[in-house]
């Protein structure tokens, strides 16, 4: 006679058998494991077996009898399985024991090995802390040793020198003052530092006029609140003057006359005709400090008409600088895509804005050209900008923009372009890459690879690593391409050769080649494999932005870096108030890791249970629990 448990005893069973069956098969495969990671790969290759099955319908069954539903062993695949197994068996009366010649991981053991591995990858954890801060540095740092200390001593554990920017002068600067925070402060907050890999950008465009648009400050009615500060010099050694403090530096074809004195008027036409002056705020040696307060336009050879005391002298302005030139992208519209070297131009459009002459602008690798396909999608600027490519020649793609503003968005030179649709035939390596590892390996702990996608990248730089025997080197895969989140299992079976690894989820590059609203489904799959396969996670990109940037977090932001505490590292971008962001997130993690770790609820007590429960069961002066309402 057929029980109830009898169909979930045996869907269950046929899941057991297929991880019984990837033993069988994968024995071998194992053996170029790393004796220490091989229980890890077994997991995460018995994890990927569960999740092969629908197990949906079993799952409620499964808790309405208070076992285990399986969504939580991630870390003990097998294990967790075969006690389910057990119990279901002794509810059917009889008694079965899995034959297994390695005994699976217990959730315990799952658990140590993470931890391990984290240790081994971020150094030990803070006292009351386990989850890690990670902090980009700006370039600043590299003069700035108050900066550094200052984030160790807030909750810095791994300093992040992204190797795209600054130079090596800078990032040697950087490594200093950390091993001086370290050492004064006795920690042991790492380095990690970023290969740039081959990121495909926009190319340059053709400049633009040489104008400058000075305007005064507003109020919401018009009125003029302060007027634009102009500076007129005659010397290029007075550049420095271009600080914060003017709007705008303007250089003459000779020195600024003298005769004149605090009030004077400097006249000109503006490039539209328009009659402007400015007045002197400051006479400085060699230089002025004028005001303007109408809006002006000034091009290249504007003349200026000083009133002296020795009478009317003229100066030109010289060296205007070209403005920054964009194209202006519609929906509908056909972008031509060509090589780097052949600088982009704005449409051609008539007088009722039909294009004559469609935009064009270059890319930064002409391999796009060669793996570029029909119907594959393209996106531009970190996804605000979108189209399906319509034509490949060998040197020009037709991309018809479908994703734009109403009235069009802009795209400008050195803007990121993702192809997810798109199989590069690229070596995640580029020449600056090897060149940079030679430094990496003398001076970081951890060499995050960027654009990484095949199982085949990762031996690649295993092998460039070891000529420069720095095999011990941790390694994080920065997952930011559709390609390398579909191959994730494979990175990591790869990665388990070496020696010690993480993975980084970049949200930005990601969610733009995944897709935005597949971006917390694919970031849970992440997180899950990882655990799978007791590989610790970078949480990145966009962490408490705009409280970095401006010192207001919003509240998004907020339930996103609670959230963060699922991983074992939270990653926080350079700006202004980073010292502000950096404790509010150590608040946050320490907050969050009495009521989570990972997916399961920690049932710490809470002390609003307390207090309700209290007001409720306690008589009061005023009366009894049944009166004081809820």
């Amino acid at each position: 006679m057929m029980t109830p448990f009898h169909p979930l005893i045996a869907e269950l069973l046929e899941v057991h058998a297929a991880m019984a069956h990837i033993d069988a098969e994968c024995s071998g495969f194992l053996t170029h494991i790393r004796e220490d990671q091989q229980a890890s790969a077994r997991n995460l290759l018995h994890y990927l077996a569960l999740r092969r099955h629908d197990l949906r319908k079993a799952q409620p069954v499964l808790a309405s009898c208070g076992l285990s539903s399986l969504g939580r062993t991630e870390s003990h695949v097998q294990h967790g399985l075969e006690a389910v197994l057990r119990v279901l068996h002794v509810l059917e009366g009889i008694t079965w024991e899995p034959a297994s010649e390695i005994a699976p991981l217990t959730k315990d053991a799952g658990d140590v090995l993470l931890a391990a591995h984290t240790h081994a990858l971020f150094g030990p954890p803070r006292d009351h802390r386990h989850v890690r801060i990670m902090v980009t540095m700006p370039g600043e740092a590299a003069g700035d040793y108050p900066l550094v200390r200052d984030l160790v001593a807030a909750g810095m554990d791994c300093m992040r020198i992204n190797c795209a920017h600054d130079d090596r002068q800078d990032w040697e600067r950087m490594a200093d003052h950390l091993r001086r925070a370290n050492r004064e402060l006795q920690r042991t907050c790492r380095l990690s530092m970023d290969i740039g890999g081959p990121k495909l950008r926009t190319g340059p465009l053709e400049p633009g006029p040489q104008v400058i648009k000075i305007k005064p400050r507003r109020d919401s009615l018009g009125y003029v609140i302060r007027p634009a500060l102009v500076g007129l010099t005659g010397s290029a050694s007075n550049c420095a003057m271009s600080s914060s403090e003017l709007d705008a530096l303007l250089m003459l074809d000779a020195p600024v006359p003298t005769g004149l004195h605090v009030g004077s008027y400097v006249e000109f036409d503006d490039a539209r005709g328009r009659a402007r002056r400015f007045q002197v705020r400051e006479c400085r040696p060699e230089a002025l400090i004028t005001d303007l307060d109408r809006t002006a336009y000034i091009v290249t050879g504007t003349v200026l008409r000083f009133e002296t005391t020795a009478g009317r002298q003229l100066r030109r302005i010289v060296d205007v600088p070209s403005a920054p030139e964009t194209l202006r992208l519609r929906r509908g519209d056909t972008l031509l895509l060509t090589p780097d070297a052949e600088p982009g131009r704005a449409a051609v459009r008539d007088e009722h804005q039909r294009v004559l002459v469609p935009a064009r602008i270059g890319l930064t690798m002409p391999e796009v050209f060669r793996d570029v396909r029909r119907g594959e999608r393209i996106w531009f600027d970190d996804g605000k900008i979108g189209g399906v490519v319509r034509a490949v020649d060998p040197d020009r793609i037709a991309v018809e923009i479908t994703n734009a503003k109403p009235d069009g968005s802009r795209l400008g030179p050195g803007k990121g372009v993702n192809v997810p649709d798109t199989n590069l035939r690229l070596s995640a390596l580029t020449p600056r890459d090897i060149d940079d590892l030679s430094f990496i390996a003398r001076h970081a702990d951890l060499v995050a690879y960027s654009f990484v996608r095949h199982a085949d990248d990762i031996l690649h730089l295993q092998d460039r690593l070891a000529t420069l025997k720095a095999e011990d080197l941790g390694l994080i895969l920065k997952i930011e391409t559709r390609q390398a989140f579909e191959e994730l299992p494979k990175l990591l079976l790869a990665c388990m050769r070496g020696g010690p690894f993480g993975v980084m989820i970049a949200r930005g590059d990601l969610a733009v080649e995944c897709g935005f609203e597949r971006m917390a489904e694919v970031q849970e799959e992440i997180l899950w494999i990882c655990e799978a396969a007791h590989v610790p996670v970078i949480w990145a990109t966009q962490v408490l932005e705009s409280l970095a940037k401006t010192g207001m977090a919003s509240r998004a932001e907020v339930t996103d870096a609670a959230m963060s505490e699922r991983a074992e590292c939270v990653m926080l971008n350079k700006g202004p108030f980073i010292r502000e962001a950096v404790q509010t997130l150590d608040n946050i993690l320490l907050r969050m890791q009495a009521h989570q770790s990972k997916k399961r609820a920690m049932l710490r007590p809470l002390q609003l249970a307390h207090s309700v429960l209290s007001d409720l069961l306690e008589p009061s002066a005023s009366g009894t629990a049944q009166n004081k309402g809820c």
